[in-house]
């Protein structure tokens, strides 16, 4: 966790509740983190409980409450029963982070149907099922439902049709139930990250230092994302700073998903020229 300047005030989630699904690892380490420091109590959700020891010891270090729950977001009678007993609990459900996903690199012809079933059952059946259950909670007082996405959702990409798949059902969805749910005051928002460092992510997507390189040129703003600066995201479309903002992709990539001819092309070897 880097000391950049933080967007929003210390306690401005105080007293609200948030599930983070996969919320131990990665990129859901640090949105729980941060949604805790903010205030909130957050439930941790996912298949390994033994991947929450990192988040229940920032609990411990930073003063926030941490709830350590097994999930499989494919088991639609768990997600019930979890997201119930989370509700009785403490009372309430004001945000719901689904950051679950299952992705990694395969060549369409190698990957096996099974295989693209689990991936979507995962990273969109999952997200359904998972909003559902706490809009029900949610109808008693309004909340936030901030979905993780992809740049590729829009444009597709070689070599991960499944995620492709998934995630692009998972903006359909985002705008479909912000439409539906906004009368009952929830609003449903996703965050689109384009490449950034995060536990695994490289010895999945970029395994080797050329791979990483090549990725890197393709970024205008010359650097791969942080994985605090994407929570931080997550966390202002969660908030009250963002009361008018349903059923928006908010694409965060550092220029990653600009056309490649408007990113290298003639028009910018001629402005390189002049400023020189």
């Amino acid at each position: 966790m880097s000391d950049r300047r933080q967007w929003l005030p210390e306690g401005v989630f105080e007293g609200q509740c948030a599930i983070v699904t996969g919320g131990g690892t990665g990129l859901g380490l640090e949105v729980s983190t941060r949604l805790g420091r903010l205030g909130a109590r957050v439930a941790c959700v996912s298949r390994d409980t033994t991947h929450h020891r990192d988040l229940l010891a920032r609990g411990e270090e930073f003063g926030f409450e941490v709830l350590s729950r097994e999930l499989d977001v494919r088991d639609y009678r768990a997600v019930r029963r979890v997201v119930r007993e989370i509700g009785e609990r403490w009372g309430r459900i004001d945000i719901l982070v689904n950051n679950a996903a299952g992705n990694f690199v395969r060549p369409a012809l190698l990957l096996p149907p099974k295989a693209f079933e689990t991936v979507i059952d995962i990273a969109l059946v999952g997200v359904f099922t998972m909003s559902r259950e706490v809009a029900l909670q949610m109808r008693k007082t309004g909340g936030a439902i901030v979905n993780i996405s992809a740049p590729y959702a829009r444009d597709g990409k070689p070599g991960v049709v499944h995620s492709v798949c998934a995630k692009a059902g998972v903006e359909a969805m985002t705008r479909s139930l912000a439409a539906e749910w906004a009368e009952l005051g929830i609003r449903v928002n996703a965050v689109s990250p384009g490449p950034f460092t995060s536990e695994g992510a490289a010895d999945r997507l970029w395994p080797s230092e050329e791979i990483e390189q090549a990725v890197k040129e393709q970024i205008p703003l010359g650097r791969f994302g942080r994985a605090e600066e994407i929570a931080e995201l997550v966390c202002l479309l969660a908030g009250p700073a963002t009361p008018w903002v349903t059923g928006s992709i908010l694409l965060a990539d550092g220029g990653w998903s600009l056309p490649r001819p408007l990113v290298e092309g003639a028009d910018q070897r001629i402005l390189r020229r002049r400023r020189q």
